[in-house]
């Protein structure tokens, strides 16, 4: 090999070397960015833990990004888990935030009184800490009167309200001596009573291990607490407070609803600000669980009717 070819043949070896190392120093890079992207990613889906204004530990966990935020708020005995079949659908376009009120799943229950303004501060603190500014609030059940104290608790954050099978009406007619007759199973054997008044919530063809997890799971929740936060959300509709929140707040409402118990239109549009509803036939109280599929496609229409009346208050078209 003559000393032309030997130098080619030399150069070429060495800017080989060169580029292997680069490549190699690159996949390398690469590898450490996916794992540094992967683990802050992993780092955001991490539980959080606020106070709430009295000092209760609030446990809440966010999901995905996009506003408006959708933050989902449990019923009684419930907790966030039972938003499970939402979070992979809705955390795709908008932000997710799920959260365990006082005294339910892994927030403290160090209070006396579980009123629903309490756990509508709840909701606030968890709000506030996300950095969210524009909010749609998902309650279900119990959910949905917290959601209207909390919307009362942060006027320009909250674009509107959507109800979880609940909210049929807010003027419903309620005595002391009923709520008493209504509270008494409960306060005589909470596991028993609990789960009868749980039962009935239920249709005959609802998937049979979802309902006994969930009459499991619900009577089995601290009855100090289930047995306060029943008294404090009926005794507003024993004073009528049920209904008068809704003449401060001035949110769209709209409701996903199942077909257990009847929705008085009237009632409800005598003191929201506008109500529309939406049902989905033959389902229980815990359709956005049995009926997931359905629900998340109509939670999504309610999601759409809430953002298009919003857009068209703040462009003067409403």
């Amino acid at each position: 090999m003559n000393n032309d070819a030997t130098k080619i043949w030399r150069d070429g070896r060495i800017r080989h070397k060169v580029g292997a190392k680069y490549l190699a120093s690159l996949a390398a890079c690469l590898v450490l960015l996916v794992m540094a992207i992967a683990a802050k990613q992993a780092r955001a889906q991490w539980p959080q833990v606020i106070l709430s204004k009295d000092g209760t530990p609030i446990s809440y966990e966010a999901f995905g990004a996009g506003e408006p935020t959708l933050v989902f708020v449990h019923g009684w005995s419930c907790d966030s888990r039972y938003w499970r079949a939402q979070v992979p659908i809705f955390s795709q376009t908008n932000r997710v935030v799920l959260l365990d009120l006082a005294g339910h799943g892994h927030s403290g229950m160090t209070r006396t009184t579980y009123s629903m303004r309490a756990f509508g501060e709840d909701v606030q603190a968890v709000a506030e800490a996300t950095g969210s500014q524009t909010v749609i609030l998902v309650g279900h059940s119990m959910g949905g009167s917290v959601i209207a104290e909390a919307a009362r608790l942060m006027p320009g954050r909250v674009i509107g309200l959507i109800g979880v099978d609940t909210l049929e009406n807010i003027e419903y007619p309620l005595t002391r001596e009923e709520l008493k007759t209504m509270t008494a199973p409960l306060e005589e054997n909470f596991q028993a009573g609990s789960r009868q008044f749980v039962g009935g919530m239920f249709l005959p063809h609802t998937d049979s291990q979802l309902r006994d997890w969930i009459l499991a799971d619900m009577s089995a929740a601290p009855p100090a607490v289930a047995l306060s936060a029943m008294n404090e959300m009926m005794a507003q509709y024993v004073s009528g407070e049920a209904a008068k929140i809704f003449e401060e707040i001035r949110l769209p409402v709209v409701t996903v609803n199942g077909e257990l118990w009847p929705v008085d239109f009237e009632a409800n549009r005598r003191h929201m600000y506008s109500y529309e509803a939406i049902f989905l036939k033959g389902a229980d109280h815990f359709l956005m669980l049995d009926r997931a599929e359905e629900f998340n496609r109509a939670l999504e229409k309610a999601i759409r009717l809430i953002v298009e009346k919003s857009v068209k208050e703040r462009s003067g078209t409403e």
